[in-house]
């Protein structure tokens, strides 16, 4: 699994349909302080991944204490995650200019991993909005800061 965590001051997602407009049965999904969360799996991702990846983001130190340093976690601050299932963050495109995605993982097996991912999150006390598996949405954040960092399971051994 990776991620693309940025920390924000605030994040929303809405979905849209193929015309373009507002897709009416998703509500808009909306965060103050926290992280947003940008979402890959690939087919070789399951239970031990998701229980890393959740342990090392909700307890990532990039919260600024009483003397500005990133000394506080998501659980310290009381923040909130906005998470989005991403399957671009697979792309390959060492050849040409179309960019292949065979590395990312299947929809059925994708969908249940970002689901279980979502709920170890809030399993440690974070509320967690998310955005709809395969849909087109529109993602808008105000990245505070900036922090983004990239974690990786891939990375972790």
């Amino acid at each position: 699994m990776k991620v693309v965590l940025q920390r924000v001051s605030q994040a929303s997602v809405d979905v849209v349909n193929e015309l373009g407009d507002l897709d009416p049965t998703f509500d808009l999904q909306q965060i103050g302080p926290g992280f947003l969360l940008l979402v890959g799996v690939t087919d070789e991702d399951g239970d031990d991944e998701i229980a890393w990846l959740a342990h090392k983001i909700l307890r990532l130190r990039v919260f600024e204490d009483e003397q500005g340093k990133m000394n506080r976690s998501i659980q310290d601050i009381g923040g909130e995650i906005l998470s989005v299932s991403q399957f671009t963050l697979f792309a390959d495109v060492r050849k040409g200019n179309r960019p292949s995605f065979v590395d990312a993982g299947k929809p059925e097996h994708a969908d249940i991993m970002w689901i279980k991912f979502n709920e170890a999150l809030r399993s440690g006390g974070v509320a967690v909005r998310e955005g709809r598996f395969g849909a087109h949405m529109r993602v808008g954040l105000v990245n505070d800061g900036p922090v983004t960092i990239v974690v990786d399971t891939a990375d972790r051994h």
